[in-house]
């Protein structure tokens, strides 16, 4: 009599994809380190160079405290200035629908690979004395150039597509499934955009919110070519800096560590706030 033998189970289990780690290759480790190392040695060197004894009568020098209040100050404009503007162009690149879209997003990232000196000259040339603005508004008793609104302008201009560029990749990625259920259930696109559309890519929002605090609080070439360097009106803390290197080399160390240390609490306090979201 022939038995039928049932077939051999495999005693392998399928595990749920949801439970298997996806992991890294081993060797993206190797370049991580090395990218890790090569931003934060100069901060490290940087560091080592400093007058840690005199530090404090350095960065709390007249002209030293008048470039950090007046960087923060216009930094904070800017960056409101890139949020009434750049969100809805965000809005309008990744939702809108008409023709020379692409355009316009290529013409918005133009800054980003413009060198800042050629920005300053850009804007010069638009709001300047002898700019293509700039003798109609002198007519109205208004003059932009090598004033604190100089800074303000030229600082907008290097750091609105930072804004642009995440909040429209944010919202790519979000999608317009909730807004159209939304839109549905009778809300007006001010609610949608409101109550669904900006919860939904807060992240984003406050990524770009602070990557263009960071780039206007670090501008430099635009705003020494439009705006000039004058003591409490126009000489922002990266002009201090770069003043002092030329007559007194510890200052601009001390100088360039705070601005460091401004920077990297404003990016720290405002991700955990995100994040936290």
């Amino acid at each position: 009599m022939t038995t039928t033998r049932a077939p051999a189970t495999s005693r392998r289990t399928t595990r749920d994809p949801a439970e298997v780690p996806a992991g890294l290759p081993r060797w993206a480790y190797v370049p991580a380190a090395a990218g890790g190392l090569f931003v934060l040695l100069p901060l490290v060197a940087l560091g080592t160079r400093v007058d840690w004894a005199g530090y404090w009568s350095l960065v709390t020098s007249e002209s030293s405290r008048a470039a950090l209040a007046l960087s923060l100050q216009t930094a904070t404009t800017s960056t409101l200035l890139c949020l009434i503007l750049g969100v809805p162009m965000a809005l309008v690149l990744a939702r809108g629908r008409f023709p020379g879209r692409d355009l316009l997003r290529s013409l918005v990232l133009v800054p980003l690979v413009l060198p800042p000196v050629v920005g300053g000259i850009a804007l010069l040339s638009a709001f300047g004395r002898r700019g293509l603005l700039g003798e109609s508004m002198e007519v109205l008793g208004l003059q932009v150039a090598f004033s604190t609104t100089a800074v303000v302008l030229a600082q907008s201009f290097v750091a609105l597509p930072f804004l642009v560029v995440s909040l429209e990749g944010a919202l790519r990625t979000a999608g317009e499934r909730y807004d159209v259920v939304a839109a549905s259930l009778g809300a007006s696109p001010t609610t949608v955009l409101r109550r669904v559309t900006l919860p939904l890519v807060w992240p984003g929002l406050v990524s770009g919110t602070v990557l263009a605090f960071a780039r206007a609080l670090g501008e430099f070439g635009a705003t020494i070519t439009f705006a000039g360097s004058l003591q409490g009106v126009t000489r922002t803390l990266p002009l201090e800096v770069y003043l002092q290197r030329e007559t007194d080399p510890d200052a601009a160390v001390a100088l360039s560590l705070l601005l460091v240390a401004v920077a990297v609490a404003v990016i720290g306090l405002t991700h955990r706030r995100g994040a936290s979201r």
